[in-house]
């Protein structure tokens, strides 16, 4: 209920322009007795709460890191956002290093990238599921089972163990790599000390951050609580293969989409955008980078053969939330005066990008028939803002940033493309007449 709560206040104040419901009267350009027909835009999304995720090993067999070895995590994050990680204390019953929720900070409070030694942020756990014994060689696994919540281990364990501070047997190393990509380097510093340890293969994650709040705070793991979803297996035998399968179920898309902009035209092209051409500046590039479909509205209603202009905001919250959490994603509808022989086309931003948005492909769609016409809708780039991962991006627009701007023609979005694998179009987006 908190995020939903949260979610209803929603700070992409770019995503949630004043409303316009503005109309041109018919030209009578069509054929026959005008017809009443609605359009509905709905979010269909089945939103996740993780950005990226993945896992990391050693380079040996076991794909343990051993004393003195290391190992990398690359990935792409906006400000807010953080990298956690899990990987087994190898010479124990049940220990885990991981940072403390929600992972590694990767800006500071200005938006500046932090790079460095951020070894601090590294704690060592207590997976609370098996009796701890004195660490090293003489470890019995898996050891005698226990019930009890995850704990930090500083200093001394509950059997009265010893333990170096965390930071003092894993090294962890930030790199900022540009275009908000980051490298963390984890290195097995425990060699020579009395807690010298392997390090298991882990997992990592980064949560998406909407309106200011993250989506899974605690992504892993929560201190004070039982282990979940796979995390036992690292803690007790270093298998990150349970943990692994449960983050990526929840990895994926989590985007709003924007007012949705309607326009129905007659005896002209599609007066929205022009693939293979750059951005002629008519007000899409407000649309695409931060959703303001106002601009362009107001210039089609100048175009001959424009007959009406629609921009439809979701009430209450403006923009059309995905589903979370099972609960339905946002939803406009339109009644439209059309004729035969018009036209009708629609765009929307796609909301965690740089300036991507969706919108009817080729010349439109006849607005006469009825059905779902979801298949018509493409994404496309606008080619006026460089792209980053979309919902880990610092200068996306709707993560509180300034996009980079570049002077690129209009294309289609691959998929997969150079950042992630998307979901179908119809699995974002639905449109229906009726």
């Amino acid at each position: 209920m908190n995020l939903l709560r949260n979610l209803k206040s929603i700070s992409l104040v770019a995503l949630a322009p004043i409303a316009l419901t503005a109309c041109k009267k018919d030209k009578n350009n069509g054929v026959g007795t005008p017809q009443q027909h609605t359009i509905t835009v709905e979010n269909v999304l089945q939103s996740q709460p993780l950005v990226e995720s993945g896992t990391f090993q050693g380079t040996g067999t076991p794909a343990l890191i051993l004393p003195g070895q290391s190992t990398s995590i690359s990935f792409s994050a906006a400000k807010g956002e953080a990298l956690s990680f899990a990987t087994m204390y190898g010479a124990s019953n049940d220990l885990f290093f991981a940072p403390s929720n929600p992972g590694i900070q990767v800006y500071d409070a200005n938006g500046n990238p932090i790079e460095g030694d951020v070894s601090a942020q590294v704690k060592l756990w207590d997976n609370g599921t098996r009796v701890n014994q004195k660490p090293g060689a003489g470890v019995v696994h898996p050891g005698v089972a226990e019930t009890k919540n995850i704990t930090e281990v500083s200093g001394t364990d509950a059997q009265g163990n010893t333990y170096l501070t965390a930071s003092k047997l894993v090294k962890a190393t930030l790199k900022y790599n540009g275009n908000s990509t980051f490298t963390l380097t984890l290195q097995n510093t425990s060699g020579g000390t009395a807690n010298e340890t392997p390090l298991s293969p882990g997992v990592w994650s980064v949560s998406y951050i909407v309106g200011g709040t993250l989506q899974a705070p605690n992504p892993l793991y929560t201190a004070g609580q039982p282990t979940l979803n796979g995390l036992t297996n690292i803690a007790e035998a270093g298998d990150n293969s349970a943990l692994s399968t449960y983050i990526k179920s929840i990895t994926g898309i989590f985007t709003p989409l924007s007012p949705i902009l309607v326009v129905v035209y007659n005896g002209i092209n599609n007066p929205i955008y022009n693939t293979g051409q750059v951005d002629a500046g008519n007000g899409l590039t407000p649309l695409a980078q931060q959703g303001n479909a106002d601009i362009l509205a107001a210039y089609l209603k100048t175009l001959k053969g424009v007959k009406a202009v629609y921009v439809l905001p979701a009430p209450t919250t403006k923009v059309l939330l995905p589903q979370i959490a099972g609960k339905q994603g946002g939803v406009v509808s339109q009644q439209l005066n059309v004729n035969s022989g018009d036209r009708l086309a629609i765009a929307t931003m796609y909301g965690f990008s740089n300036d991507w948005f969706f919108a009817s492909a080729d010349n439109g769609v006849d607005p006469t028939q009825t059905g779902d016409i979801s298949s018509t809708i493409k994404l496309y780039d606008d080619g006026t803002a460089v792209n980053q991962f979309p919902g880990a991006g610092l200068t996306q627009f709707n993560l509180a940033g300034t996009p980079l701007k570049e002077s690129q023609p209009i294309t289609a979005v691959p998929n997969p493309n150079s950042f992630t694998t998307l979901p179908g179009i119809t699995s974002i987006i639905k449109v229906t007449l009726k």
